[in-house]
C-alpha cells in the first residue's frame, strides 16, 4: 500500500501552484482579469500569507472556498 506523506511545513509548496492556478481562472472569468494581474493580486493576498502557512490548514480548503476567501479580502 501506498503510504501519502503528511503535509508539512517543509512539503507544503509542493501543493500550492495547482490551488494558485485555480484562484487565478476564477480571477480571470469572474473578474475580467487578465491572468497576470490576477497571479499578482492572489500573491499579493492575506489569504497567500495564510495559505502558505501549514498551521493554518487553508491549503485543505479547495478552489471555490478559496476564491470565497480572496473575494471576501478584495471587497
Amino acid at each position: 500500500m501506498l503510504k501519502i506523506p503528511e503535509i508539512n511545513q517543509g512539503n507544503l509548496h509542493l501543493l500550492l501552484p495547482s490551488k494558485i492556478s485555480w484562484l487565478a481562472g476564477m480571477l480571470v472569468e469572474y473578474k475580467g482579469m487578465n491572468i497576470t494581474e490576477a497571479i499578482k493580486t492572489i500573491y499579493g493576498s492575506k489569504l497567500y500569507k495564510k495559505l502558505k502557512v501549514e498551521s493554518t490548514k487553508m491549503w485543505h480548503l479547495g478552489p471555490v472556498a478559496l476564491y470565497q476567501e480572496l473575494e471576501t479580502e478584495l471587497n
